[in-house]
């Protein structure tokens, strides 16, 4: 597999609605696998097609402690109550946001074997599903903040060591809201 580059703002891509695919061949894996290992080289949480370059209905998923997910067409099919959270994207480094998202999701796609996955999620996995989908329909998190004016440059927070931290997407974090499951998870974790 391979890393990808992941397109930053203001790239036309990134508002651009994702194309449905149709049948998972060899050359939808590839992608998704390549977004897998792009995600991890950047310490995301998630990744979309578009995000690098691909207008796929494709997102993937790694957790924390978790293995990585793979998702066709999914789909947000309901959303319950809403919950204040800090987010970032790794198509805008340096930058983060409190935002609205939903309590819980439901949610339904395929995954690399054709098979259809309906779930319920809420925590950071629901967090990660809604950025991810939002992407696909060329939305981005700043879309949701009451202006861009609320969107917060990261300065000294990075969890880097390294002197460049501030040339990489390394803080561009998320964090959990504390009314939300608390599950110690690092306090800079990029959606996509």
């Amino acid at each position: 597999m391979a890393i990808r580059p992941i397109l930053e703002l203001p790239h036309p891509m990134l508002r651009q609605r994702a194309r449905k695919v149709r049948k998972i061949d060899s050359s939808v894996l590839s992608l998704a696998y390549d977004m897998i290992d792009t995600m991890q080289d950047a310490n995301g949480v998630g990744l979309a097609a578009n995000q690098v370059g691909a207008l796929r209905r494709v997102i993937v998923i790694q957790l924390p402690e978790e293995e990585a997910r793979i998702y066709i067409n999914p789909e947000i099919v309901h959303r319950e109550g809403e919950r204040e959270v800090e987010e970032g994207c790794l198509s805008l480094p340096g930058y983060k946001g409190y935002i609205t998202r939903s309590i819980w999701v439901k949610f339904s796609a395929l995954d690399h074997t054709s098979t259809l996955v309906k779930l319920k999620a809420d925590g950071l996995l629901s967090q990660a599903l809604e950025h991810e989908v939002d992407h696909l329909n060329g939305i981005l998190y700043l879309d949701h903040l009451e202006s861009h004016e609320m969107l917060i440059k990261i300065d000294d927070e990075s969890e880097n060591d390294s002197p460049e931290s501030d040339e990489q997407p390394a803080d561009d974090g998320h964090e959990e809201n504390a009314d939300s499951d608390e599950r110690d998870t690092p306090a800079s974790l990029k959606i996509g």
